[in-house]
């Protein structure tokens, strides 16, 4: 058995006797996001996207659980990946520009703007905003109140609506030598602006490759960098969950 901690998750790897992987994945309840948001995304995101089929649920614990399938593949941070970054980086990013090709109007999960300040505000009002356990560096000069305020303040004018995975960073994703396999951790999937996504991504290839990847990820994702947009998705990355 092998036990995996992800911030508020724990999972824990199951193996038979005759080898075949399950994954149990526990969150504490009342911790965003919990199995209760990530299991009907997988449910429907099964219908479009390659994710780890479920195979029981149970919201009733004090510590909510969700059984699935192993997804056969290697994460985006397994060292043979890793071996060659450059190769990565364009496969990360065709498979976001695989996962943004789910049809919007399909999509019954909503974290646009207008949603995700509204959960801001609450997470603020409720005290669930601790800007040294929750911040990366970049943001832990600020408070959670001036961390509200600026996302409110400096809102983007215009959405570019997709269905977003919502936590797109390396380790979620799983390929199988060249091909993609899966994806997993989509508890925050839900219609919100592309660079949701494209900054959450591309601040992840730093935190697991190193710097001097995020202009090539955009690129083979089809993009120009918009630093304002970046650092604001990045803000409101640490601020809602």
């Amino acid at each position: 058995m092998v036990w995996y901690y992800f911030n508020h998750a724990l999972t824990r790897k199951l193996t038979s006797k005759n080898q075949s992987n399950r994954f149990l994945k526990m969150v504490k309840k009342g911790t965003y996001p919990g199995i209760e948001h990530e299991a009907p995304r997988m449910r429907w995101a099964a219908d479009f996207l390659p994710v780890p089929p479920i195979l029981e649920v149970n919201l009733s614990e004090h510590i909510p659980w969700m059984l699935t399938e192993e997804i056969r593949g290697k994460d985006g941070n397994h060292p043979n990946l890793k071996a060659d970054p450059i190769r990565l980086v364009k496969m990360l990013a065709d498979a976001l520009s695989r996962f943004h090709q789910v049809p919007v109007d399909n999509c019954p999960f909503n974290f646009r703007l207008e949603t995700a300040l509204s959960h801001s505000k609450l997470r603020l009002k409720a005290g669930l905003i601790e800007p040294k356990v929750h911040f990366h560096p970049e943001f832990q000069h600020l408070s959670a109140e001036k961390a509200v305020e600026i996302l409110h303040n400096e809102r983007p004018s215009h959405e570019e609506l997709v269905v977003c995975h919502g936590d797109f960073c390396v380790p979620n994703i799983l390929f199988n030598g060249g091909a993609l396999k899966g994806f997993v951790d989509l508890g925050e999937l839900g219609v919100a602006d592309v660079w949701w996504d494209l900054a959450v991504a591309t601040w992840s290839l730093e935190w697991n490759l190193g710097t001097g990847y995020e202009d090539l990820f955009l690129k083979e994702y089809g993009r120009r960098a918009d630093s304002e947009k970046i650092q604001y998705y990045r803000l409101l990355y640490d601020v809602v969950s």
